[in-house]
């Protein structure tokens, strides 16, 4: 049969090519062996496909989202309706499973034509049009140093694969008759059915049958299969999807598709593929198209499962990733086109838990303020992010409506565009931690009447300090010296100020990034005085992942979304995995997993927030200046959860301002925070913490009271992170701190400028108002306004 089709390619090749592409003077055999030499060799590639995203629910993996450049499912032969695989020959290829893999009669009739007229004829067979669509395919998988570039290379292609050239058509006829070789009728049936386009970015019968029907491809009716073999023909102006079309729309009946699909009928019953019955009466049925999206990206991760956000984070991981390509633009090709199986970390059931505690306090919306709120949860020891909300919903519009936002809040600016947050009190775990490594324990006394630090009596051995003395304010009177215990317990800042005064503040940001951090534009932390209060800008994805690292002994992780890829072709991808590393000693953490304890009970800031449960954990507060910015981290050995409630963008003292369920926004994290602990405690549970070094701990002492007149309590009501420490503002990175700061963090006296709470008259949560200090061991409800748990 080979020898037979070598010998009409080289009579086509006399008709319709020579003297324009063989040698003059050839005959047929001439032209035959001309055409031999052509290349016979089709890379058949895996088609492009759509990606798809799962997280976990109940046990079971659940789809998310889609991404992808051509929706395409590619399906088996047994999975695609028999009427539309019949419709297809009838009405493409009659000859199909004679012929040798070109329809000789048609295109003979077509170089005739050709010779004649000298544009180049059809005639093509379905093994060619699966050959001219595996070419295209090529060209569309291709990609350059930039999108530019990429164009330029896949027009240059189209060209070389698609153009009306005569050197083309005969190219296409030598793939076609090795392919005919090489595979079966049906794997070329097949084949073609996933290949070919079907209007805008539909691809393939599955999708197809999806897109315009509703069903599946095994499903598809007469009648639907019909029309989808009709639209083949002319995807452009055949396709079903636009009502409003004069030409072919709903209007007329989709008219010009309805003319197209009863000539493939009309071809069925004449092949004897159907009966005149039959033909009849599907020619009197109307085309009726179910339009079926299938959405591309993250929009139906964010509208059925509330994670636009923790899918958009993927999608950044994916797009950062070498593991997907050398380029972004290798990358992008990757996700939207190798039809990957993407397994992530989500947990859809805390998700949805997180959702729901997080939107019982903080409003998508407020008059007056950029309010906005996030929560995440890691898991210790792995990094895998377990959940991620924020009170907005997500979106990618270019004119997003109020309390939409693409700016992902828990991530960093290259993972969300986030500028982070002054974290308040919760950066003093690097504190306590470089305290506890240089040999200083909890039971050590220090001062807390020192308000004012001058630059000289801090060591820094990274930068040089100068400037004004840097002021720090408490929000409560304590006594004029602490045991670093009770110090953290209270969060007293001018404590913390004395502690650093003893230390390296070089020292204490080097292990501040030994912990993970960073500030949110990947900058290494600032280390002025101002920033042992927390006034470097980080995400609480950052944050969380510190924490979980003194949760697991001291051994942090850093964040992955993706447990497991595998493309489309069977292959796996290894994603870069999540680097484990020794940030503390086992020892410095699990005295400082001790310490922070004390948070959760007693005088602790966050006691209101402990679930009462019997599960071992810790947690820190933090508040900036005015409640600007509000935080609260919470860990077992199990999970680390990280609650921010703050402004987005502008300084407005959020201390009083009325938040949902009568809390404010200083108090809505108390009640974020009581509601995720108490599920994963349920959940996720955690065993018993890192023991602490008792050396670390030392000899208790007796803290003297504070003698009359010299209690180290400020006037103020809020915690502050010291400084300009203030909103990091969404998608822009706020300037770093001055060394010589206002008050420090939480209980640093709100300053007079930023704009103030609701007006006289509007309804401010219980409890707020006044703002007098509170006395020490105070254990305020979430909803409270005073600001004693810092």
């Amino acid at each position: 049969m080979f020898a037979v089709m070598s010998v009409l390619a080289g009579l086509l090749v006399a008709v319709a090519v020579t003297p324009g592409v063989a040698v003059a003077g050839e005959g047929a055999s001439g032209a035959a062996a001309f055409f031999e030499d052509l290349p016979s060799y089709l890379d058949v590639q895996t088609p492009q496909q759509v990606s798809s995203v799962y997280a976990e629910q109940g046990g079971q993996q659940v789809k998310i989202a889609s991404f992808y450049a051509q929706n395409r499912t590619i399906v088996r032969s047994d999975e695609i309706a028999t009427t539309l695989k019949q419709a297809a020959i009838d009405t493409e290829d009659p000859r199909f499973h004679d012929e040798g893999g070109i329809d000789v009669i048609g295109t003979i009739r077509g170089a005739l034509a050709t010779s004649v007229g000298g544009d180049v004829q059809g005639g093509s067979s379905i093994t060619q049009q699966y050959v001219k669509n595996v070419l295209v395919q090529q060209c569309e998988q291709l990609t350059g140093k930039d999108a530019a570039a990429t164009t330029k290379k896949v027009a240059a292609c189209y060209d070389k694969v698609a153009g009306v050239t005569k050197a083309r058509k005969l190219q296409e006829i030598r793939y076609a008759i090795a392919v005919n070789k090489k595979y079966t009728k049906t794997q070329i049936l097949t084949g073609y059915l996933n290949i070919v386009g079907l209007g805008g970015r539909v691809y393939g019968a599955e999708a197809g049958a999806q897109y315009y029907f509703g069903v599946h491809a095994k499903d598809l009716s007469l009648v639907q299969s019909a029309t989808l073999v009709a639209i083949l023909n002319n995807p452009a102006n055949l396709r079903i999807d636009q009502p409003s079309d004069t030409h072919n729309g709903s209007a007329n009946g989709y008219a010009a598709t309805k003319e197209r699909r009863d000539y493939v009928l009309r071809r069925m019953a004449a092949h004897h593929s159907i009966t005149a019955t039959a033909e009849r009466k599907a020619i009197a049925t109307p085309v009726q198209p179910h339009i079926t999206q299938t959405a591309n990206g993250c929009s139906a991760a964010a509208t059925d499962h509330d994670a636009g956000y923790f899918c958009d984070y993927v999608r950044a991981q994916v797009l950062q990733d070498p593991a997907f390509g050398k380029t972004v633009p290798e990358r992008i090709a990757t996700l939207d086109t190798r039809g990957l199986q993407i397994h992530t970390s989500l947990d859809l059931d805390l998700q949805g838990q997180a959702q729901n505690a997080l939107s019982s306090y903080v409003p998508t919306t407020m008059a007056g303020v950029d309010a906005g709120g996030a929560n995440v949860t890691v898991e210790p020891g792995t990094g895998r992010i377990l959940s991620m909300v924020q009170n907005t919903t997500y979106t990618q519009s270019d004119a997003p409506t109020p309390g939409s936002s693409a700016v992902n809040y828990s991530a960093d600016q290259g993972f969300g565009s986030s500028g982070g947050f002054p974290t308040g009190s919760t950066y003093k775990v690097f504190t306590l931690a470089e305290w506890l490594a240089s040999g200083h324990t909890l039971s050590q006394s220090v001062t807390t009447t020192e308000h004012s630090f001058p630059q000289s009596e801090f060591t820094n051995s990274c930068i040089g300090l100068g400037g004004a003395p840097w002021q720090v304010a408490n929000a409560e009177d304590v006594p004029a010296s602490m045991t670093v215990q009770d110090a953290t317990t209270e969060s007293i800042n001018t404590a913390f100020g004395a502690m650093a005064k003893q230390l390296d503040l070089c020292k204490i940001a080097q292990l501040a990034q030994s912990m993970g951090i960073h500030q949110a534009n990947g900058a290494a932390p600032d280390s002025n005085p101002a920033s042992v209060l927390g006034t470097n800008p980080l995400s609480p994805v950052d944050l969380a992942e510190a924490y979980a690292g003194f949760a697991n002994g001291g051994t942090v992780c850093t964040p992955t979304a993706i447990d497991s890829v595998t493309a489309a072709d069977g292959t796996t991808i290894h994603p870069t995995p999540a680097v484990c590393k020794q940030g503390v000693s086992s020892e410095v953490a699990g005295t400082v997993d001790h310490a922070l304890q004390g948070v959760l009970s007693g005088k602790g800031t966050a006691a209101s927030a402990n679930p009462g449960d019997a599960v071992p954990k810790f947690a820190k507060t933090g508040t900036t200046d005015g409640d600007e910015q509000n935080w609260l981290i919470a860990s077992t050995t199990k999970y680390t959860n990280a609650t921010w409630v703050g402004n987005v963008q502008g300084h407005v003292r959020l201390a009083n301002w009325p938040f949902l369920q009568g809390t404010t926004g200083y108090s809505a994290k108390f009640g974020i925070a009581k509601s995720m602990m108490g599920y994963l405690d349920a959940h996720v549970g955690g065993d018993a913490l890192p023991a602490p070094d008792q050396a670390l701990i030392g000899t208790p002492s007796r803290a003297k009271a504070a003698p009359a007149g010299v209690a180290a309590g400020g006037a103020g009501s809020t915690g502050g992170a010291g400084s300009t420490g203030g909103a990091g503002g969404a998608g822009a990175t706020p300037a770093a701190p001055a060394a010589a700061g206002a008050a420090g963090a939480d209980g640093a006296a709100a300053p007079a400028g930023g704009a103030a709470a609701p007006a006289a008259g509007a309804a401010p949560a219980p409890g707020a108002g006044a703002d007098p200090a509170s006395g020490a061991g105070a254990d305020p409800a979430p909803g409270a306004g005073a600001d004693p748990g810092h």
